[in-house]
């Protein structure tokens, strides 16, 4: 699925923010600092949630990977990808993007 860009992601989280899933891979210290909400699993979590079978998203929802600046979101969603979640999209340019044009 595409990349999501922060303007369109500024109008999901104004309208229709229960429409998606958020799934922030940032550290937990990063996220304590400035989030938007949503759930937090640090990357270097997920590979290991998923080859377990632990990790739970919604199908009924897109899923928005954040971060800091896109490159750790890009990464997550490969991985998801990889290990059949299809309805995933990456935010373009991460939170410090988003934060400029809110």
């Amino acid at each position: 699925m595409n990349d999501i860009q922060a303007e369109e992601f500024k109008n999901i989280i104004l309208n229709s923010i229960d429409d998606v899933f958020i799934l922030d891979v940032r550290e937990e210290l990063e996220f304590h600092t400035f989030n938007i909400g949503g759930q937090n699993i640090p990357l270097g979590k997920i590979q290991k949630l998923l080859e377990d079978e632990d990790l739970e998203l919604p199908e009924d929802k897109a899923v928005i990977v954040v971060c800091q600046r896109g490159l750790r979101s890009k990464t997550a969603k490969t991985l998801l990808e990889n290990f059949g979640f299809r309805n995933v999209r990456n935010l373009e340019g991460g939170l410090l993007k988003l934060q400029r044009i809110l």
